[in-house]
């Protein structure tokens, strides 16, 4: 997620959908992950440090009580640099299960693009994590998931770890429409304005067919004024 920008930018709108627009929020999240129940959003802590004094959710901090888990999350992640920021976490509630939803948000096409960052032993480590994931869904190992979309990447990375720790789990993008012109920044006015810079990502990453995490991966094209393009 970019930074908070005054009434543009994919922070914004979706603080924007979640504390103003939160009854169809959940409608459309349900109708994209196709679960039904009710969504649990997850509150975030406060951070004085920060400019908007709120920190996000890293890595798997909302799992802390899973002791087993986060002791196997440590062997498979780094756990010290940059952990993954998450624009939103929740629990979604049927009544008879619990899945747990991650968010991703953007508002501009710049913003799918990324590359690793981390030296050394870290590094090492989270390549040896992306290699494992796309043995598990199936990409050639060539595929390069640390230049160009690693944030997906890792994104994809937990996904597969958490399956394989069996905790039910989805992977929401949430991709803004008609965000403001700001700053030069190629903001799609409808969700066919993503498509052609999806593709090449999925290309990139050797997703472009079924995999192992496609039933958990999902895409939501929500509109910055309200109204679709």
């Amino acid at each position: 997620m970019s930074k908070m920008g005054d009434g543009y930018g994919s922070e914004c709108h979706l603080l924007r959908w979640m504390g103003r627009h939160r009854n169809r929020l959940d409608q459309e999240v349900l109708s994209a992950v196709g679960l039904q129940g009710r969504v649990e959003w997850l509150d975030f802590h406060f951070d004085p440090s920060a400019v908007w004094p709120d920190g996000e959710w890293k890595g798997l901090d909302f799992l802390a009580d899973d002791a087993g888990l986060q002791t196997a999350w440590a062997d498979f992640w780094p756990q010290s640099g940059n952990a993954m920021n998450w624009d939103a976490v929740a629990w979604v509630d049927s009544g008879e299960s619990r899945e747990l939803l991650l968010v991703e948000a953007k508002a501009h096409l710049g913003e799918i693009a990324s590359s690793c960052g981390a030296k050394g032993p870290g590094r090492e480590k989270i390549a040896r994590a992306l290699d494992e994931t796309k043995r598990a869904l199936g990409v050639e190992p060539a595929c390069d998931w640390v230049n160009g979309y690693y944030q997906l990447a890792n994104r994809l990375a937990v996904l597969h770890f958490l399956g394989r720790r069996d905790v039910p789990a989805h992977l929401l993008l949430v991709y803004f429409v008609g965000d403001r012109q700001d700053s030069g920044r190629d903001c799609p006015d409808s969700a066919e304005g993503w498509m052609d810079a999806l593709r090449r990502q999925d290309d990139h990453l050797g997703l472009a067919g079924h995999h192992v995490l496609s039933a958990r991966l999902h895409k939501l094209f929500l509109p910055a004024t309200g109204t679709k393009g």
